[in-house]
């Protein structure tokens, strides 16, 4: 499987388990993403993502998007698109 980095985690907010990710490119509900960083490393489904609070299907490049994740993550922590 390949994997293209597609965002930055700038904040997490650990009481609601949602990363605020700034994209390097294009992310869709589904899509399959991979989160890696120095003490991170899992894979999920993409399921609940959201732009200036409110519920969103895609987000394009250069946009900060709030994303439910299964897993803590950390500021600096890399997203991968999985293809």
């Amino acid at each position: 499987m390949a994997e293209k980095r597609i965002g930055k985690i700038t904040h997490y907010f650990d009481k609601i388990g949602v990363a605020i990710v700034e994209l390097l490119g294009n992310l869709s509900l589904g899509d399959h993403i991979h989160v890696k960083g120095t003490n991170t490393d899992f894979e999920q489904e993409v399921s609940s993502m959201q732009v200036d609070h409110n519920n969103v299907s895609q987000a394009k490049k250069g946009e900060v998007v709030g994303l439910k994740v299964d897993q803590k993550v950390k500021e600096g922590d890399e997203i991968f698109s999985i293809t």
